[in-house]
């Protein structure tokens, strides 16, 4: 049977370019970094390159640059470290009602050791208020936390505009962009951020790769214990195969960007435009233009996003519901309530994630047998035949 990946938000396949860089640090150079010798010689010259390759990407200082193990671990990192670190100057941090749960879980843990969290609001697309960022913010604020990009609904915040709003009261700006690096360009000395998480697994670097960025001379605890790796910030032998695809995934990405967003964007403008002519009570979600170069997603009402995911997937295609870390959850996503959707409108979302490897064929696939999955969903559906009957007797 012919299978299709349309998860790309979820996780990328492996580049082949970046396998062959990884492979030798599986086999042959195998020196701990930390070793005075030959062998640790190799392989911490080999972080140097990636860390400068990552860094290169985000128009950062190599120094700058932090490697952790996920985009989840940067989150934590990121939102516990600064916190703790500055709670002398004030224990209340701003964030916004979409973000990761990686982001709200730490933000409710702060909240346990005495922090007053407050939650930002967006609009019907995921665009965060600036207006109401600004009545959030107190003398006791001391942390902001809005994404760059909403793996759920796609949406590209204006960071800019937000960063230069909090920075005028010298209140420190985190960005999750997991979503964003190595899809779209990203510039933190434009954006004025303080600090930036990141995973390769965004741009077809390995799993189990990321980093935080943390701008020079701002303060932030460890989260991990026990050596002096990362410069004291990231205690534990460093992981060098991943280390060294993601920054060989970093260096594909900055070279090849402008080339991947536009093909990208052209299967997804297709993709949409498909589905929105043929599927009635099919709801675009997200910003129309600020978002995502390959992302596309949709609530269809009066079918669960189970059931379609279960459908697609019978037929070869793999996609998701929201969030990898809340698609299996049996609840209305946060994000799309965040924007106003209703619970029962919720409950059918549905999101397409394009990579490299999809062609168009692969959209007219998709936009020839999801229309039919949805028709034969929908005669399965009471809430569909209690409609229609309505709609008769009218």
């Amino acid at each position: 049977m012919k299978t299709i990946y349309f998860d790309h938000i979820a996780g990328n396949p492996l580049d082949p370019r970046v396998k062959e860089a990884m492979l030798p640090y599986l086999t042959d150079i195998f020196g701990n970094p930390q070793s005075m010798h030959s062998f640790g010689e190799q392989t911490r010259e080999a972080i140097d390159e990636a860390r400068a390759q990552v860094a290169q990407l985000i128009n950062a200082s190599s120094e700058e640059l932090f490697f952790t193990a996920s985009g989840t671990e940067s989150n934590n990192f990121a939102l516990k470290g600064l916190a703790l670190a500055n709670q002398s100057k004030g224990k209340h941090i701003v964030v916004s009602a979409i973000e990761h749960q990686s982001i709200l879980h730490s933000a409710k843990f702060l909240e346990k050791l005495g922090f007053k969290i407050s939650h930002v609001g967006v609009d019907k697309y995921g665009i965060v208020s600036r207006d109401e960022l600004a009545r959030q913010l107190t003398d006791e604020t001391t942390l902001v936390s809005i994404m760059l990009a909403n793996s759920e609904v796609g949406t590209i915040e204006p960071i800019a505009g937000l960063t230069g709003l909090v920075k005028e009261k010298g209140i420190l700006f985190h960005c999750d962009a997991v979503a964003a690096v190595g899809n779209i360009p990203v510039d933190v000395n434009e954006l004025r951020i303080d600090a930036l998480s990141m995973a390769a697994n965004q741009f077809y670097g390995p799993s189990g790769a990321a980093a935080l960025y943390v701008r020079k001379g701002v303060r932030i605890l460890p989260l991990l214990d026990g050596g002096i790796q990362e410069e004291g910030r990231r205690a534990g032998t460093e992981n060098v195969p991943v280390i060294v695809g993601m920054g060989k995934a970093a260096r594909l990405a900055w070279e090849e960007m402008p080339k991947r967003s536009e093909y990208l964007r052209s299967l997804r403008d297709s993709l949409i435009k498909e589905l929105t002519n043929k599927i009635d009570y099919l709801y675009f979600t997200g910003h129309p233009e600020n978002r995502l170069p390959h992302h596309a997603s949709f609530c269809v009402e009066f079918i669960e996003g189970e059931a379609m995911l279960l459908s697609l997937s019978m037929e070869g295609m793999a996609v998701s519901s929201g969030s990898a870390c809340t698609s299996r959850a049996l609840k209305a996503s946060h994000v799309l309530k965040a924007i106003g959707v209703g619970d029962a409108l919720a409950q059918g979302s549905i999101v397409f994630s394009l990579g490299m490897s999809n062609a168009k064929k692969d959209i007219e696939y998709l936009t020839g047998a999801f229309p039919a999955i949805i028709d034969r969903l929908r005669k399965m559906s009471p809430l569909y035949t209690k409609h229609i009957q309505k709609k008769g007797d009218k």
